[in-house]
C-alpha cells in the first residue's frame, strides 16, 4: 500500500515506521528539527517489540511532493487537525481513505466534511509513544494496536488490505464491530485518564486504587457516556465496566500524554477532551460537573506554562 503519515510523532512514528520497515511505500510529513533528522539520518524507534532504524525514509514538509495515496493517517495534535486536514488534499485521490489514530472524538466529522463519508475511515490507536528527540521515537509500555473500521461497518476489500499489511509489520490490528462504539470507549477511558493523571500529577495505578478518585474516574466515564448517548452512539450499560477494567489492567506507571505536556509546559489537548465534553454536554442537555471541573482546573494551562505559574 501507498501510505501518508500525517503528524510523525509518538503514534505516527511508531505505526508508520513498522508499516514502512515491512515493506509498504510510506511516506512521514513532518517540519523543522524532525524533519531534518528524518532526512538525515532516518527515523529510529525504540520499542520493547523490537527496535527499527529506517533510512533513508520518504520524508517531508509538503503533501503535494507525494501525491495521491491509497490512505492518509492523521496522526497530528488535536489543535493541528484543520490545518493538517487542509493539507491533505493533494494526497486525496478518488480512490483515497482517510484515518484519523487522534484523540477524542471530533476529527472523524472533520475528515467527513471535507473528503466525503465514502473516503474516510473511523480509527483509534492505542499506544503510549514519544518523540524522545528529532528522529527518534521511544514506545513505552507493550500497548501498541490500531482499531480502524468502515462506518457502516463492512469488510472492504480497502479495509481488509489494510489489515494484512498490518499483520505483516506485526502490528496488533482489530476490526470491531461498530468503530463509533470503538472511538467512544476510548473516549472514556482517555477523558478519565488524561484529566486524573494531569490533576493529581501521579500515574493510573494510584489513582484507580484510592476509593475517591476511582469514583471521579468512573464518574467522568459516566458523563461520556451519556453524551455519547444523547448524540446517538449506541454505548452499552457495561461500558464503563469494560474500560475500568482496561484501565485495571494498564501498568501502574503509566499517564496519560496530557500530564507529559503539562510538565513540559506544553499546549494541552484539554480542550477537545474534558472541554469537549463540557461543549457537547451542553449542546445536548447533558451535565457534566465532573469534565467541566476538570476544564476549569487546567484550562489556565491549555496553551501551555501561564506566565504566572510558579516554577
Amino acid at each position: 500500500m501507498k501510505i501518508a503519515v500525517v503528524g510523525t510523532g509518538g503514534v505516527g512514528g511508531y505505526f508508520g515506521g513498522r508499516l514502512a520497515a515491512s515493506g509498504q511505500e510510506v511516506s512521514f510529513i513532518a517540519r523543522g528539527d524532525h524533519l531534518r533528522a528524518l532526512r538525515k539520518k532516518g527515523l529510529q524507534v525504540h520499542s520493547g517489540h523490537g527496535d527499527l532504524h529506517l533510512t533513508p525514509v520518504r520524508a517531508s514538509d509538503d503533501p503535494a511532493q507525494v501525491g495521491p495515496v491509497d490512505l492518509v493517517m492523521l496522526c497530528v495534535k488535536l489543535w493541528a487537525t484543520d490545518d493538517a486536514i487542509a493539507a491533505m488534499a493533494p494526497m486525496m485521490g478518488p480512490n483515497s481513505v482517510a484515518v484519523s489514530w487522534q484523540n477524542g472524538v471530533m476529527a472523524e466529522d472533520k475528515l467527513v466534511t471535507a473528503f466525503g463519508r465514502e473516503r474516510v475511515w473511523g480509527g483509534v490507536s492505542n499506544i503510549a509513544a514519544v518523540i524522545e528527540a528529532p528522529g527518534v521515537i521511544r514506545h513505552n509500555g507493550s500497548m501498541a494496536r490500531l482499531i480502524p473500521g468502515e462506518f457502516d461497518g463492512q469488510r472492504t476489500k480497502r479495509l481488509d488490505a489494510f489489515v494484512r499489511a498490518c499483520e505483516q509489520a506485526k502490528v496488533d490490528v482489530h476490526v470491531p464491530p461498530n468503530i463509533e462504539v470503538a472511538i467512544w470507549e476510548k473516549y472514556m477511558n482517555l477523558v478519565a485518564l488524561s484529566s486524573m493523571t494531569a490533576l493529581t500529577r501521579l500515574p493510573v495505578g494510584a489513582l484507580r486504587e484510592d476509593p475517591d478518585t476511582r469514583a471521579l474516574i468512573i464518574q467522568l466515564m459516566d458523563e461520556v457516556r451519556a453524551v455519547g448517548r444523547a448524540k446517538g452512539v449506541p454505548l452499552s450499560d457495561d461500558a464503563i465496566e469494560r474500560v475500568m477494567k482496561h484501565l485495571d489492567n494498564l501498568p501502574r506507571t503509566m499517564i496519560a500524554s496530557m500530564l507529559g505536556d503539562l510538565e513540559r509546559g506544553n499546549r494541552l489537548e484539554l480542550p477537545w477532551l474534558a472541554g469537549g465534553v463540557v461543549r457537547m454536554g451542553e449542546a445536548m442537555g447533558v451535565a457534566t460537573p465532573a469534565a467541566r471541573f476538570v476544564y476549569a482546573a487546567l484550562k489556565l494551562y491549555a496553551n501551555g506554562k501561564p506566565a504566572d505559574a510558579r516554577a
